[in-house]
């Protein structure tokens, strides 16, 4: 039987970009996600999922952080896809300049926007994006923005893939010896909180605003991860 959901607020995200103490846990969380192979589950499953002839034209990776991670996917992808533009969405601007450039030299071009999410979404047009991504972001949102958050998206995009917490009592062990990856305190108080707020079963299944249309699956990645896709038939 899974945990209870529970979502409480996460230490970084309250924290200003150039706190020393944020620096260090954003390496330490890199290191967290090198661990469990985000980059690796997120890339193939793109690959898998995009079925359409040619290449997306754009992709926005929503909750972005600093671009790593999409430039990490990016440096997967870029051979098949190439000429993409990404939109790297964070509240904080915190993409920095050589990101960018890895971006570049990828034949990719990343587009930086600081901004709430749900802003963001009831902005743009039906057109304006094929693909959205979310790594380790919607376990931050509890149920009622969740859903509207889902919501825009169908609005939004072809394809939506989201790579998620697992919320488990094996994942929170794990998650609590997260210190041994280099993470200082924040970056290990973060790692149990999202476990805890992580997903099980079909949850983001049960959120998504209606079936027709689309093709979802949600199901378990390797030993930590929770994954949800939406391709629009």
């Amino acid at each position: 039987m899974s945990l209870p959901r529970s979502v409480e607020p996460e230490i970084l995200d309250e924290m200003p970009a150039d706190d020393l103490r944020a620096i260090q846990a954003r390496h330490g969380l890199k290191r967290l996600n090198a661990f469990v192979l985000q980059t690796g589950i997120m890339a193939p499953i793109l690959a898998r999922q995009w079925e359409a002839a040619t290449p997306p034209r754009r992709m926005l990776d929503v909750g972005a952080g600093d671009g790593t991670f999409s430039l990490g996917v990016a440096r997967r992808l870029a051979a098949r896809w190439p000429g993409v533009t990404i939109t790297l969405l964070d509240r904080q601007s915190i993409v920095a300049p050589q990101t960018r450039d890895a971006f570049a030299a990828l034949g990719w071009k990343a587009e930086t926007v600081a901004a709430d999410v749900l802003d963001y979404l009831e902005q743009i047009k039906a057109t304006d994006v094929d693909i959205i991504t979310a790594n380790l972001f919607l376990h931050h949102f509890k149920p009622e923005p969740l859903a509207r958050l889902l919501g825009l998206v169908a609005q939004s995009a072809r394809l939506f893939v989201a790579c998620e917490p697992r919320r488990n009592k094996f994942s929170l062990r794990a998650s609590r010896l997260s210190w041994a990856l280099g993470c200082n305190e924040v970056a290990l108080h973060d790692a149990i909180v999202s476990v805890r707020a992580g997903f099980a079963g079909a949850e983001l299944l049960a959120l998504w605003p209606g079936h027709d249309g689309w093709t979802l699956q949600e199901y378990e990645a390797r030993l930590f991860t929770h994954c949800f896709v939406a391709r629009r038939r």
